[in-house]
């Protein structure tokens, strides 16, 4: 029996739109025009990547309103972040068309030393690479593997989340009215029990996935097996972390955007909030008026700050946690109980007194909720921000020259952001350590992921 595969409106709970799944038959052509695709596209220019992306970009801008809608439509987030999104797409097609020629320009070494009379690295794309995505931001997190593969010369087969498939099919679409050869990009509406025949494909070179620790932990497996590379990002419970020094209204304003942004399901979105002792007091009181401030509702009237949850699972599972974060000694300072009526919203909520008993105090809550902790020093607000397997990203305020340095030196993540949010940028690179994942996106290193990094020696 195959998935179903349909939009389903999370503010109402209705289906709108169903896709039929593709059959093993439409699969196989798939894979095979991406082969085939594969052989010829690797040797277009640069310059001509480049124009196709270009017009991709200024096709996305133009269609940003109704992109919008569709991504709010499908995953419940208001309908400013979604066109920002939608921007912000076009951004990232237009940042790796006018750089990823230098980006991956010969790399030449000193051919004295090594007997040559020259002696370089290459980077060459490997091929075909399955893109495995989830659905919290439909778009960016597709066109953050998409734009960099394309530019390097890879084409890409994209196995979007099930409850997006409109997002992922308009991607697809989109790119291939840029102007890129027809198997540049597809779209598979597959389920996850399709993945494994795909990935195990020998035409298919790598893969990379954003999605939870078990999603990764079974590509990793089968690339493992395969011997094929991947790049893995699966998911955080970023610290944020508040010292005496820190503008204490800025904090607290980015606090609040820090944990809400996107409904709270955000990989990188601020999770745990480490208050120094000093300033604890002062940080909850306003913390908390600002979360119960905000306003949850209809994700396409511009006075909401917070819509649905994009799954009724997603409700189910933050409900759980704060149950037990409560159950093992927890207490909760604001929201923490699901309105009444359709659609799957939850409140913005505070939960504070959570002690190394309850899941929360380790695990990601994927919702609009967070953990409040009081650290008596430095070394504890440390301690307390890597009691995790996660290391996505992390946040820390403060104004003390000693203390930006040992956050920088000590906290275990992929990223460290000092008097602001964590935010993903195409300039900089993006990934976690640990149980986050491996490798990066974006930014030069994210492009060379997909790369054969080729020696070349002439005598």
């Amino acid at each position: 029996m195959l998935p179903v595969i349909a939009t389903i409106n999370p503010a109402t709970g209705e289906t709108v739109k169903t896709f039929q799944s593709a059959t093993a038959d439409e699969i196989e052509r798939a894979i095979a025009r991406a082969a085939d695709t594969a052989r010829t596209y690797r040797t277009t220019t640069f310059a001509q990547r480049a124009a196709w992306m270009h017009v991709t970009a200024d096709l996305l801008e133009a269609e940003a309103d109704d992109v919008a809608a569709m991504m709010t439509l499908e995953m419940g987030k208001t309908l400013a972040s979604a066109k920002a999104e939608a921007l912000k797409c076009a951004t990232g097609f237009r940042f790796y068309a006018d750089n990823a020629e230098e980006m991956l320009a010969d790399e030449h070494a000193d051919a004295g030393a090594v007997n040559a009379s020259q002696a370089f690295a290459r980077y060459q794309p490997l091929g075909v690479v399955l893109a495995i995505m989830p659905w919290n931001f439909p778009l960016w997190q597709a066109v953050r593997f998409a734009a960099p593969a394309l530019m390097a010369g890879n084409v890409g087969l994209l196995k979007h989340a099930s409850n997006v498939p409109q997002s992922a099919l308009y991607l697809a679409d989109v790119i291939s009215r840029g102007g890129f050869p027809d198997g540049a990009f597809q779209t598979l509406l597959i389920g996850s029990g399709a993945v494994e025949s795909v990935l195990r494909d020998p035409r298919v070179a790598a893969a990379t996935l954003t999605g939870s620790e078990p999603a990764g932990r079974a590509v990793a497996a089968i690339a493992g097996d395969e011997v094929k590379h991947t790049v893995l990002e699966l998911g955080g419970s970023d610290p944020f972390i508040v010292m005496p020094s820190a503008d204490l209204d800025a904090a607290v304003k980015t606090a609040v955007t820090a944990r809400v942004q996107n409904n709270g399901q955000s990989c990188i979105a601020a999770k745990r909030f480490i208050v120094h002792t000093d300033v604890y007091d002062e940080f909850a009181t306003e913390f908390v008026e600002a979360m119960s401030a905000l306003t949850v509702g209809d994700p396409t009237d511009p006075a909401t700050d917070i819509g649905p949850l994009a799954t009724e699972q997603g409700r189910a599972d933050v409900e759980e946690l704060v149950a037990d974060a409560v159950a093992n000694g927890a207490e909760i300072l604001c929201g923490g109980a699901r309105p009444d009526g359709a659609g799957w919203y939850y409140p913005a909520t505070v939960v504070s007194a959570i002690t190394p008993a309850a899941r929360m105090y380790t695990e990601e809550v994927f919702g609009p909720v967070a953990g409040l902790y009081r650290a008596a020093d430095i070394d504890e607000a440390v301690t307390i921000a890597n009691a995790t397997s996660f290391g996505l990203g992390s946040n820390a305020w403060t104004t003390d020259a000693a203390e930006i340095d040992r956050f920088v030196a000590d906290l275990d993540a992929g990223g460290v952001f000092i008097n602001g949010m964590t935010v993903s940028y195409p300039e900089l690179p993006f990934g976690g350590v640990r149980r986050s994942g491996t490798g990066r996106e974006l930014s030069a290193h994210g492009i060379r992921e997909f790369c054969n990094i080729k020696t070349v020696w002439i005598g």
